[in-house]
């Protein structure tokens, strides 16, 4: 060991910033799973819409229509449930059916604990309006009663705090040992119970501290609903801009599944992604200005990328961008374009960010609507091109257009000025000076 390597020292430990980084960026990861199924849930509600296979005046396809659409629907009157059991799979290091097991129940748990009080928090509190209803009593007088069946007040960041609380229980106590007779319940048995206790916990202190929360969601939701345009372009940015990070999932969970809320056919739903595949009107604006983005700017982006690359290059560079270009044009993953110049071209994405605020801006102020399952791609784009609740969409499609030129023009300008080393542009191996020359 040399003495510079002597004098070094230990390694220094990670920072608070890197190791709150790298916990929020784990989480982000784990709410994917969870999201995945949407697309599913999604198109089943679409097809029953009246556009499609509702209200047909024929009673067999109205039946179909009813029940596909039940199927869709079930699924997103559940999501804090799915948000649970998925978030805990997806944290959980080695998890097992057991972790699954520890996120219902701790789900079911939290749930009913947490409405016992929002129910008997003052009327005049979102949470108590949100689990109290009205029934006639039997001397005919109008009596309030608690609603167990309503969503949970809490939503899906409820399921999500269950589901990391199950992970973490899972990894601490899946191989604990009881005493000989108990030990039936050691082990990967004893997570499923310790869970149901810290989430009768959990439910007890979100049922005290929601209350002001819940109030505060709501004022955000309606801050939302009324500023829409600052709203949207503010959001767009940050979406972007957490995206190396892994943390846009966590804001997206918020934005599309919490707030703002909306009431249809007498029901209530949270988020801007399910009220608008609900079909409320008016919403679908936290989502309309991603397809411009997704479907032709970040194409062209790419394009810019493959000529940017010397000639000889460009066939190798030109198959791996143009295939990324036709991904996120037909389904809307980006990953594949914003990750080749998000590292060595850190500017490129400041601008792209931006970019993807103004284009939410653009669309909220033109009280543009059209929304998502999975992502803006075309494929959704199609298929809720027609829906009730979805407007000004040629408008949207043409401001893609129009940022098709700005992406390219923008990102072939910067490319070469900047020499920025995007795929293909990278140096040469000098062979001379004894680099190995690439095969």
């Amino acid at each position: 060991m040399s003495s510079a390597s002597a004098d070094a020292g230990p390694p220094a430990a990670p920072s608070s910033a890197s190791v709150l980084m790298a916990i929020m960026s784990r989480i982000g990861r784990s709410l994917m799973l969870p999201i995945a199924a949407l697309p599913a849930a999604g198109l089943l509600l679409r097809l029953s819409q009246d556009d499609l296979l509702g209200r047909t005046q024929n009673a067999a396809l109205d039946k179909i229509a009813e029940v596909v659409g039940g199927a869709g629907e079930v699924l997103f009157d559940n999501l804090p449930i799915l948000f649970a059991i998925g978030v805990a799979v997806g944290f959980a290091r080695r998890s097992d059916g057991s972790t699954a097991l520890a996120a219902l129940i701790g789900y079911l748990v939290f749930d009913r604990v947490s409405k016992l009080l929002f129910f008997d928090a003052s009327s005049g509190f979102a949470v108590h309006k949100r689990v109290a209803q009205t029934i006639v009593g039997a001397d005919g007088r109008p009596t309030e009663v608690i609603n167990l069946a309503a969503g949970n007040p809490t939503g899906v960041l409820g399921g999500i705090v269950i589901g990391i609380t199950a992970a973490l229980l899972y990894q601490r106590y899946y191989r604990v040992k009881l005493p000989t007779w108990l030990a039936f319940f050691g082990g990967r048995r004893f997570v499923p119970i310790v869970t149901a206790f810290v989430a009768l916990l959990l439910g007890v202190v979100f049922g005290l501290l929601w209350q002001p929360v819940g109030e505060w969601m709501t004022s955000f939701g309606r801050w939302l609903a009324d500023h829409s345009t600052a709203g949207a372009g503010i959001y767009g940015v940050f979406n972007r801009l957490l995206i190396p990070f892994g943390l846009h999932h966590f804001l997206n969970s918020i934005v599309w599944f919490q707030v703002p809320d909306c009431t249809v056919a007498g029901r209530q739903f949270a988020g801007d992604l399910t009220c608008y595949l609900q079909g409320n009107p008016g919403s679908g604006e936290f989502m309309a200005g991603f397809f411009p983005v997704i479907m032709f700017g970040l194409p062209a982006a790419a394009i810019a990328i493959w000529r940017a690359a010397p000639p000889h290059r460009r066939p190798a560079v030109g198959g791996i961008m143009i295939s990324a270009a036709l991904v996120a044009f037909v389904t809307g993953i980006t990953e594949p374009i914003e990750f080749a110049f998000v590292f060595v071209a850190p500017l490129l994405f400041v601008i792209h960010a931006l970019l993807t605020g103004l284009s939410m801006a653009l669309v909220a102020a033109l009280d543009g609507h059209l929304g998502f399952s999975f992502s803006a791609g075309a494929i959704d784009a199609t298929l809720n091109a027609t829906k009730s609740n979805t407007d000004k969409f040629w408008q949207i499609m043409f401001l893609g257009l129009i940022y098709a030129v700005v992406y390219y023009v923008v990102f072939s300008f910067l490319i070469k000025r900047l020499n920025i080393l995007t795929p293909g542009r990278e140096p040469e191996p000098d062979v001379d000076a004894g680099e190995p020359a690439t095969r």
